[in-house]
């Protein structure tokens, strides 16, 4: 990766090794603490496109401007989504047991490939979830909602991440995907190591892959009304390495994000009275309020990734064939360009990143929104005098180099 940068204060510079020293990491203690400040200082620093390493010190290229993330979302012909044409991995510098792989590598499923490819795999996806969401989503969410609340209703006092936001989506998920609901907690723990990264992610990984594997097994013989049974009678004839790829995408994908997304919700419905009264009154709806944190807090900060397919421009930068480029979803949600005050009102604006764009956008975001409506509803009706139990500046988050999470959201409540 070496570039050949234009001579000149403004000419488009080269590829991120190209910058030494001075290249941002999306992953360690200022990160984990301050990302949106990070994004907003590579901002200017380097405009809508930004050199930064990722975890291991591999570089890439973080797509910070709104316009920038659309070209890249838009057009998979420029920039792709197979990782087989990574330079770094092609030429050995990132192996297959590099802690990126779980998130970056290339695994033979929908969003790794482009084309006719992608279309195959997309359309089994799409159809299995649209079979499962008309099974009773909502009736499986209302289910384990009210189950979950159930174990610290009488105390008086909770964590909301803790026991309930971490819990819900994966629970739900188990009914979806076919799994035992025993399964739900160890998903859980190994969903999250895949996204923090470390020495653990490719253990968890492969945990997540081989309980995926054996239901796919158990669904040849043992079919169900079930989205793993669904990938396997579907007419594209997925094998059996692509049926357990695309359980283990929606599972890893859905849960993550559906657990973050409902953490903020519930945040910001607890840290604003009129909110929290408009929702128990029913004069605002959940989804309004959905939309604001997809546009201010999205669920996935930083969405890997794409890969450039020729040597091109983007941001003023020159991006050489092979080279990753990560897309920052957060970032480009709040580009100054599109939106100058970001205190202005989004509701109604469903333009937003949050569930990425183009041909790769996340089929499963309804099933995502009806967890979260249901899982506040639920929650709001069963707890009286719901409130936060410290107040909301004392509220943390941690982030890793793909998402922000909140820590815990500590709450009192009648009993």
């Amino acid at each position: 990766m070496n570039a050949q940068p234009l001579n000149g204060p403004d000419a488009p510079r080269g590829c991120p090794v190209a910058h030494g020293g001075d290249l941002t990491r999306l992953f360690g203690p200022e990160a984990s603490t301050d990302p949106y400040g990070i994004y907003e200082r590579l901002r200017k620093e380097h405009g809508s496109v930004a050199p930064v390493l990722l975890e291991g010190d591999v570089p890439a290229w973080l797509v910070l401007g709104y316009r920038d993330n659309r070209r890249v979302l838009d057009n998979p012909r420029q920039f792709s989504r197979d990782a087989r044409m990574w330079r770094d991995w092609r030429e050995g510098r990132v192996s297959d047991s590099h802690p990126l792989i779980p998130m970056v590598g290339w695994r033979p499923d929908c969003v790794s490939q482009d084309g006719e490819p992608h279309r195959r795999l997309r359309g089994a996806v799409t159809d299995g979830l649209l079979a499962a969401s008309s099974r009773g989503v909502r009736r499986h969410a209302t289910y384990f909602a009210n189950k979950q609340i159930d174990a610290f209703a009488d105390a008086g006092r909770a964590d909301l991440v803790a026991d309930y936001a971490e819990h819900l989506p994966m629970l739900v998920l188990t009914r979806i995907l076919g799994l035992p609901t025993a399964e739900g907690a160890r998903l859980v723990e190994s969903c999250a190591e895949v996204f923090k990264g470390g020495e653990g992610a490719l253990e968890h990984n492969e945990r997540i892959m081989q309980i995926l594997s054996e239901l796919a097994e158990r669904k040849r013989t043992e079919p169900g009304a079930d989205f793993a049974t669904a990938l396997l009678e579907h007419p594209a004839g997925l094998d059996h390495d692509e049926v357990v790829s695309h359980l283990r995408l929606v599972l890893i994908a859905a849960h993550t994000t559906t657990s973050n997304l409902l953490a903020r919700v519930l945040q910001l419905v607890l840290s604003d009275a009129g909110r929290l009264s408009g929702l128990v009154s029913g004069q605002l709806n959940v989804s309004s309020v959905v939309e604001e944190v997809m546009w201010d807090t999205p669920p996935l900060a930083v969405l890997p990734g794409r890969f450039a397919a020729t040597d091109l421009e983007l941001g003023g930068h020159h991006i050489q064939e092979g080279e990753l480029l990560v897309l920052g979803l957060a970032a480009g949600n709040l580009d100054p360009e599109v939106r100058p005050d970001a205190g202005v009102a989004v509701q109604g604006n469903q333009s937003h990143l949050a569930f990425s764009a183009g041909p790769h956008e996340c089929p499963g975001q309804n099933i995502g929104q009806s967890i979260i409506e249901i899982g506040v509803d639920v929650l709001l009706h069963r707890l009286p005098g719901l409130r936060l139990a410290v107040p909301s500046e004392e509220l943390s988050s941690t982030a890793s180099t793909w998402e922000s999470r909140l820590d815990s959201l500590p709450v009192e409540f009648s009993v």
